[in-house]
């Protein structure tokens, strides 16, 4: 079967729909699927429930999608660096589920291992436990979490065999594992394709089983989120 498709809006189509529930890889700028993302937005689905650790940024990343209001729900861990974020939540226009982030990582692990619950000390007597069952364990407290099965994953990697075997570049990995595997459907964005065989075994990440369509993105542009310098003495 033939997983490369010409270009992402092609690897979208008949696929992504109005109301679906999107696992988007990424962490900040770091490992986001930048055409992909871009190809969602011009694509015009709305009503979108998005798991991603964060938003990414104004104006890059999801932060294009909330712009023009395609998404209605985040299911995040970090709302800092997206100013759009933060005002959408705060005037009621996004609902915004918060999730500890090693909560989510595990959700969409649970998600993809087809465990559909677990039990976690995180968030105990906190905002987090609220309307979730707890039970004892041991004489500690811990709180029930549904995992994450989204509709469709959206995953970035550096290099994609022909049969969607994967291998991801250093930190650029973050979330974008544990999202193709939860995903029903998986597309992924790579830098880089070679042929079936082209990677060492100890080099694949993630193995194709979990992969459907993949894209060609050679040049991403790898936005930089904010950069911080301190000045040198006597500089």
């Amino acid at each position: 079967m033939n997983k490369i498709y010409p270009s992402a809006a092609q690897a979208l189509q008949g696929v992504v729909k109005d109301g679906q529930m999107l696992a988007v890889g990424g962490f900040g700028l770091c490992g986001i699927p930048e055409a992909l993302i871009q190809a969602l937005h011009d694509s015009g689905v709305k009503n979108l429930t998005c798991i991603s650790n964060n938003a990414g940024v104004d104006g890059f990343g999801l932060g294009k999608l909330l712009e023009t209001h395609q998404i209605k729900k985040m299911i995040s861990s970090y709302v800092g660096e997206n100013k759009e974020f933060e005002r959408q939540f705060l005037a009621k226009e996004l609902e915004l589920e918060f999730t500890p982030q090693g909560t989510l990582a595990e959700k969409l692990r649970a998600g993809g291992a087809g465990i559909p619950a677990f039990f976690t000390k995180t968030g105990v007597g906190t905002v987090v436990a609220e309307g979730k069952e707890t039970r004892e364990f041991d004489g500690h407290t811990y709180l029930m979490e549904r995992s994450l099965v989204p509709d469709v994953a959206l995953v970035k990697a550096q290099i994609a065999d022909t049969s969607g075997n994967l291998r991801f570049n250093l930190t650029a990995r973050n979330f974008n594992p544990a999202c193709a595997m939860a995903g029903k459907v998986c597309i992924v964005e790579v830098e880089k394709i070679v042929e079936l065989g082209e990677l060492a075994p100890d080099d694949v990440h993630l193995p194709g089983i979990y992969v459907h369509r993949i894209v060609l993105n050679a040049h991403p542009e790898k936005r930089i989120e904010k950069r911080t310098l301190s000045e040198k003495k006597g500089a």
